[in-house]
């Protein structure tokens, strides 16, 4: 809900398809209007609207404590792959603490996790290990 009374959302359907819809200001639960979103069109909005604030949210929680750094990581070099595949926080130390996928969270993923294109990893850890893991995310 925005301060003008509407809903704002994204309906990611099973069959893969996204479409952003904004409310009546007369009925927040009445479409006035709908556009429908490619998957890079969603990741793009997800990226703009969710990710920033779990982002935000981690680095306000690890505030106090020096060295940890947060950064959300595009996934491009490991679609289609597992977390494990990775090795991430052995070859790096960062942890990858949530993945977000066409604007949902997936919080604390486990090694059998499968990135798909247009991921966004959620990486904790000093900025040596990020930059390490931005390396090992983008290059493989």
């Amino acid at each position: 809900m925005i301060r003008a009374g509407r809903r704002v959302g994204v309906i990611t359907y099973r069959d893969g398809r996204f479409e952003l819809i904004l409310s009546k200001a007369s009925d927040p639960d009445s479409c006035a209007a709908s556009i429908p979103l490619s998957p890079e069109e969603a990741n793009t909005l997800a990226g703009l609207l969710g990710a920033p604030q779990l982002v935000a949210h981690l680095r306000e929680e690890t505030r106090g404590i020096s060295g940890i750094t947060t950064r959300q990581l595009p996934v491009t070099a490991f679609a289609n792959h597992t977390l494990g595949e990775t090795a991430l926080r052995t070859r790096t130390g960062a942890s990858i603490v949530a993945v977000v996928r066409s604007g949902n969270a997936h919080p604390s993923p486990g090694p059998d996790f499968i990135f798909e294109n247009g991921d966004l990893a959620v990486v904790v850890g000093t900025a040596e290990g990020l930059d390490a893991a931005a390396e090992i995310l983008h290059g493989g």
